[in-house]
């Protein structure tokens, strides 16, 4: 394998995979928000969720033209004068272009309108293909492709990054592990993509092969690690149990939120109340987010009747989610976040600590409190704008900041690598004894 231009053969440390790639951001930047910006990349597959993907719904758009103004002119991006600019650059691609044989008209035309997106310069807007749509629906419910892996993206490095791998998933077999970065992709170095671009590279078709190079804190050099892509698989996004050597304390992981998290939420604690549970852990770390109405449902078994999120428009139009207390737990709970935390499991935190009903464990949140909406044009593809702004009970948009935890506890690395512990965990089991009758 080829290191890519400008790359050393040591590992970098996360120090220097920030800083090489901040410098490289800014060296494409006015390239990459062009009309050209987005070569095609597939999105939200395997599990794969944005860091802080927000839940979404779909509506139809009407038309994917400009209105034009009864004086004939438009107030729109759309104009005479930037059709006759593509234009010339078209067929300056034809005339001058070296590798014209490569050149799609098809291809053209989709990053002409993923670079009408871009150009927002919002991570969260995009434009989807037929074929990214149809991901991003699967995605939604719960049904991934490929090795069987959560992604989102590092925070430090604004790299992809593996969250967490799925039961006899390849990803798995293949030794990939929580908090590996993605450095590159059957050769291709990352640094710099989005994380659709990351995962679009990691998908292909069952049977095949993808090479991955891993960058692993602590490891003294690459990893280099192949792996058989898989056919469909059902996500499990709910893991459960009662916690070894306690009074009946459950242990409950929601990995993200989509439509099968409800029904698999429900017959965990179902099962848990079976047990005997006289204390909740809720882990939320690394939880991405997801489908809005998949955690306002989860929250209505949680807390007491009343407000449990509401968002807000541009215009101030506002649209408030409420729940009853017909489901609301009745057991000591301790949340655990931390900084990869975002969007539907932060709407999720916030509440509860609104409520006062749980104490929240660990590190500041993502701080993702925007909402995206999926508006389906006519021919088949869509378009996810963020639309909205959205506030827990209390009035707080924790977007940009976070959610703050009542108990600030870093998670020990060390400890649970060499001795197999999670101190944060010790800490709600320790608080949750305490409150045990």
């Amino acid at each position: 394998m080829e290191k890519p231009e400008g790359v050393d053969n040591r590992p970098q440390t996360m120090e220097e995979i920030t800083r090489e790639n901040l410098e490289r951001r800014k060296r494409s930047r006015y390239f990459w928000n062009g009309a050209f910006t987005g070569a095609l990349c597939m999105s939200l597959l395997l599990t794969s969720i944005y860091a802080g993907r927000m839940a979404y719904q779909f509506f139809k758009v009407r038309a994917a033209g400009a209105e034009t103004a009864e004086n004939g002119e438009t107030d729109t991006v759309v104009s005479s004068e930037t059709l006759k600019k593509i234009k010339l650059i078209e067929e300056a691609i034809d005339t001058y272009y070296f590798y014209d044989e490569k050149v799609s008209t098809s291809n053209i035309q989709e990053g002409i309108y993923k670079g009408m997106v871009n150009a927002l310069g919002d991570p969260y807007s995009e434009y989807y293909s037929k074929e990214e749509l149809e991901d991003v629906v699967n995605s939604n419910k719960g049904i991934s492709y490929g090795i069987g892996a959560y992604i989102s993206m590092n925070k430090q490095s604004n790299m992809a990054m593996i969250n967490g791998v799925m039961e006899g998933s390849p990803a798995l077999e293949a030794g990939l592990r929580e908090g590996d970065i993605i450095y590159e992709v059957d050769g291709e170095a990352t640094q710099g993509m989005s994380l659709t671009q990351v995962v679009s590279l990691v998908k292909g078709r069952e049977g095949t092969t993808v090479s991955l190079k891993i960058y692993r804190e602590g490891e003294g050099e690459f990893l280099d690690v192949d792996i058989v892509r898989s056919r469909q698989i059902e996500t499990t996004t709910v893991e459960s149990g009662i916690v070894e050597d306690t009074d009946q304390i459950g242990y409950l992981r929601i990995r993200e939120f989509d439509s099968v998290t409800v029904d698999q939420y429900t017959e965990a604690m179902a099962e848990l109340t079976e047990y005997g549970m006289k204390g909740l852990i809720l882990d939320l770390r690394s939880n991405p987010g997801g489908d809005l109405l998949a955690v306002v449902e989860v929250a209505k078994k949680i807390l007491p009747k009343g407000l449990i999120v509401y968002t807000e428009d541009k215009n101030g139009n506002r649209k408030e989610y409420t729940g009853d207390d017909t489901w609301e737990l009745d057991v000591p709970l301790v949340v655990l976040v931390n900084e990869y935390s975002a969007s539907a499991s932060e709407i999720l935190a916030g509440a509860i600590q609104d409520y006062n009903k749980g104490t929240l464990i660990g590190t500041t949140t993502y701080g993702k409190g925007i909402v995206q909406q999926i508006h389906r044009l006519n021919d088949g593809t869509a378009l996810k704008l963020t639309i909205s702004a959205y506030y827990t009970p209390s009035g707080k948009n924790i977007h940009g900041v976070g959610i703050k935890p009542d108990i600030e506890l870093e998670y020990d690395y060390e400890a649970s690598v060499n001795e197999g512990t999670d101190n944060q965990v010790e800490k709600a089991i320790e608080i949750l004894e305490g409150k045990i009758k």
